[in-house]
């Protein structure tokens, strides 16, 4: 009964991390894929996989460290696609 149950954490947290990408909000994404990151955590804490474990770490804190700083980029990145707009409007009125 024990390995059916960290089977099925696996799978969860499998469908928790695909389930991530149709987040539309990048907030919620993150969140979604910290909390499967977690699971994986545990599911290789169970069993005994410690590259499991780091790859999932550090999938938690980059998925943090993004979240943390997000809005930032998409404020940038819609500033740059305005200022290539206007240069080309410039372009094709000259």
């Amino acid at each position: 009964m024990r390995t059916i149950a960290i089977s099925c954490l696996g799978w969860a947290a499998t469908a928790m991390f695909v389930a991530s990408y149709f987040f539309a909000r990048p907030a919620a994404l993150r969140t979604v894929q910290m909390l499967a990151a977690l699971m994986w955590v545990a599911y290789g804490w169970l069993i005994g996989a410690s590259p499991v474990i780091a790859a999932n770490v550090l999938l938690i804190i980059a998925a943090a460290w993004t979240a943390a700083r997000g809005p930032h980029d998409a404020v940038a990145d819609s500033v740059g696609r305005n200022w290539a707009r206007r240069r080309e409007r410039a372009a094709d009125a000259a």
